[in-house]
């Protein structure tokens, strides 16, 4: 049985008609991949603007009243250039004049925001000679918003299995009443794992203007090093922290199903990428720390009291006060008297007083200390399990480096070590850390 790989592109390789012409060549040049999900167009240099950014625009001068046909006419030009240099006979004149019918009744923002990927995906289909199936017919929402997995899944296999290729716009789906709904932006990476998934691909390809996930920030660390493989353990860690060139939701589909992702550069489509997989191959060799990651920003409230490790609760409570004001934390660093509570520097400022006062009359702590501008810094692998020292190396690094170490907390799984250090020392230690762990680590 021949293997089945979809394949998503973003709108950066789906900017303009020369970006599609790379797009048909990689998907014509095998066979497996089969089915296509298509985002919008994405800008074509620096100061370009997105044609969701453009829909987006539009909708929102048409609700307050303002004359949004120059705003539509821009959508137009930028699909009627794509139409003439693909060379394809579509008629986009009708399409634009049937959103602009459309919108005159006041749809709901998803509807207009989600023909960037209708249009895009049409005209693909078009120069493809595949079919084209509406995102809106296979994939659906319930009452409450949320993907319905199990409608949809079936719906998609049911449609797809008679169709050896076809082209799906990304992005949205459909409400219960046949409007549309779209999911967050960059929901386009979500639409190609539900296909994946419901196809039961070998392999899921993303294709993107990077070849592949990085190991460090690349704003930070000059040219870093690819990852070739990582597990999905692995990735939602660095994800957590930023680093990721996925929607985060994109992952699940796939995960469960134990389909690989594939990360891959349109435009240097001979790059291997990087593989996302629930497990490393096992000859692959690689360093114990696999990536790093971190955010500035962040504020840590020490409480302490004695004797805390025997009352019962008190941690519960103390995260209790954290929740009913509305702020997640983000790390908890614990000793045998004290408690940190690592969270969002500007939400805990919003709340500050308000928390202070919550501790004082609920715990009654003996002291209370806060940490400002701190930055939490996540070194990720799972290979630092097996290996001694990692920890050491770590700590040795950034110490000779002259850096303060202001927090440390590691999970049970040994998957990750956190470090918490002043904002100030940030962008340096993620290049020490890089240096010593990655660039010349073990």
């Amino acid at each position: 049985m021949s293997k089945v790989i979809t394949v998503k592109f973003g709108g950066t390789s789906l900017a303009d008609a020369e970006q599609i012409k790379k797009v048909a060549e990689i998907v014509k040049s095998n066979p497996e991949r089969r089915y296509l999900v298509a985002s919008a167009p994405g800008k074509r240099f620096k100061d370009d603007i997105k044609v969701t950014d453009l829909l987006y625009s539009c909708y929102s001068e048409f609700a307050k009243g303002d004359e949004f046909s120059g705003t539509l006419a821009k959508i137009k030009e930028r699909y009627a250039s794509i139409i003439s240099d693909l060379g394809v006979d579509f008629d986009i004149s009708s399409e634009i004049n049937g959103i602009e019918y459309e919108l005159k009744k006041y749809p709901p923002v998803d509807y207009l925001a989600s023909r960037g990927e209708y249009l895009n995906s049409k005209i693909i289909a078009d120069f493809l000679g595949w079919p084209f199936v509406d995102a809106a017919e296979i994939i659906f929402f319930n009452e409450n918003g949320f993907l319905d997995e199990a409608k949809t899944f079936m719906t998609t296999a049911e449609k797809l299995k008679s169709l050896q290729n076809a082209v799906i716009p990304g992005f949205y789906g459909s409400m219960p009443d046949g409007s549309i709904k779209t999911f967050s932006r960059g929901g386009s990476d979500v639409t190609g794992s539900i296909v994946a998934r419901s196809v039961n691909a070998d392999m899921y390809e993303n294709w993107t203007d990077v070849s592949g996930m990085l190991s460090a920030d690349p704003r930070i660390v000059e040219n870093p090093k690819v990852i070739e493989y990582i597990t999905y353990t692995e990735l939602r860690e660095l994800s957590y922290m930023g680093a990721s060139v996925l929607h985060e939701d994109a992952v699940f589909p796939v995960r469960k199903a134990g389909i690989p992702i594939n990360i891959r550069n349109t435009n240097s489509p001979s790059d291997n990428g990087t593989v996302i997989s629930a497990s490393l191959p096992k000859d692959i060799k690689r360093s114990a720390v696999t990536g790093i990651a971190g955010r500035k920003g962040f504020t840590s409230i020490r409480v302490e009291k004695s004797q805390m490790n025997g009352q019962t609760g008190f941690g519960a409570r103390l995260l209790y006060i954290f929740s009913r004001n509305g702020i997640p934390f983000e790390h908890c660093p614990t000793g045998i008297d004290t408690l940190s509570v690592v969270v969002n520097g500007s939400l805990f400022d919003s709340k500050r007083e308000d928390i202070l006062r919550e501790i004082k009359n609920e715990l009654l702590p003996d002291f209370i200390t806060i940490e400002k501008n701190l930055a939490v810094i996540a070194v990720v692998g799972e290979g630092m399990v097996s290996v001694c020292g990692v920890a050491a190396k770590i700590f040795k690094s950034l110490a000779e480096a002259g850096i303060n170490i202001r927090m440390i907390d590691q999970g049970s799984d040994e998957l990750n070590i956190i470090i918490g250090v002043d904002d100030s020392d940030y962008e340096k230690s993620i290049n020490v850390l890089y240096n010593s762990m990655i660039k010349d680590g073990r």
